[in-house]
Order: structure tokens, then sequence, then C-alpha cells
């Protein structure tokens, strides 16, 4: 029995994705998370195989979930399933540690054949990002601008995206406010951007925020 748990805050969404999976025969939701603070909680209670994870979640980003809980459970599966398309976040985060990325608006049956995938320890690459991640090995040097931050480099840019505070970015990320100017900088820098107006314009404009 694959044990599957989902991190989704719509709840029509965790209802329709339980309803289908209880037509496989070998699928069981064992548990269910609205944010991203419950999504890293049901991580530490074990007892899952792979984990159902939506990137926009009421408290933290995807990016940052995704992160805390491969730094918990870094063999778990996570299959991020977004509203946003492919091109915007799935090689990024395959890089990050995800082992699949699907968009929502994908084919109910490419769902579980990419949780049969990724519970066998392989990632699951749609032919869409296959196609962008080999462009970004033949062109390196055009990959997107946010594509060039480490990982904790796109928390903090998501985040001033957003219109976060520096102040409020140090608390919620247990860093301090010199640690986040310091990333807030190297993010300027990376991007070739002057002010937190232009990250969030970038950010729009790319799909990265809604």
């Amino acid at each position: 029995m694959i044990r599957i748990a989902i991190a989704d805050d719509h709840a029509i969404v965790r209802a329709g994705l339980r309803q289908f999976f209880s037509d496989q025969m070998d699928f069981q939701v064992v548990a269910e998370a609205t944010t991203g603070r419950e999504a890293v909680d049901l991580v530490r209670k074990g007892d899952v195989d792979v984990m159902l994870l939506d990137i926009s979640l009421p408290d933290q980003s995807g990016v940052e979930v995704l992160a805390a809980i491969k730094a918990r459970a870094p063999d778990l599966p996570v299959l991020v399933l977004s509203g946003f398309p492919e091109a915007h976040y799935a090689t990024t985060l395959l890089r990050q540690g995800a082992s699949g990325y699907l968009n929502k608006d994908c084919d109910p049956e490419e769902i579980v054949r990419a949780i049969r995938t990724v519970v066998r320890g392989r990632k699951y690459i749609t032919a869409g990002v296959a196609e962008q991640l080999a462009d970004g090995l033949s062109h390196g040097g055009d990959r997107p601008l946010h594509e060039l931050l480490s990982e904790r480099e796109l928390q903090v840019f998501l985040r001033l995206a957003k219109g976060e505070t520096i102040g409020n970015m140090a608390n919620s990320m247990s860093l301090s406010v010199k640690t986040v100017s310091t990333y807030r900088t190297r993010v300027m820098e990376k991007m070739g951007l002057e002010s937190n107006s232009d990250l969030t314009y970038y950010g729009l404009k790319n799909g990265l925020i809604q």
C-alpha cells in the first residue's frame, strides 16, 4: 500500500484527489495538510511514502516547504502538484530535491503514474520538463535569472517579491536581519535588479507570484 499525504489549502482539490485515489487498490491517503507548517509536521510523524505538495500555501512558499521536508526526510519523494505552469518552477524545484512536478491541469492518470514512479526512487519528468532541462544544458547562459539563485536566495526573493519586510522575514526564517539583508544584496546582484519593486515586477512577469 502506498501511503500518500496531500498538502494543499483548497479543500476541493484534496477531496478530488482523495476520491480519485480511492479507485486505486494500492493507494491510501493517510494525511492532509493545509499549510506548509502542517506539511512539515506530517513528515516529522513519518508513516508517509509520498507527499503531494502544492507550491502555493498560505504561510510559506512551496520552495521553503520543500527545503524543510528534504532537510527532515531527504529520502521522502515529494511530488509537486501546482497551478503554476511547468515553465515557471519545475526545473528549479527538481534541482532542489522534488521528485516530480505536475501542473494541476494534467490528466489524473498522470498523477497516478507519477506517484508510482517516485515511490520507486525515480524522478518523474514530463516531456515538457525534459525539454526545459535539455534547453538549460545546451544554453546554460540563457537560463532565467531566478534559476541562478541558491535555494535560500530563492526563498528570500519570493518573500521580497510578495512585499514582505526584511524584519518579518528574519523572524519567520529564524535568521538575523543582517543575514537576510546579505541575501537580498546577493539576489539583487545575481538578477541585476535594483529595488524590491523590480523583484515584484519580475515575479509577476515570470508567473512566480500571483
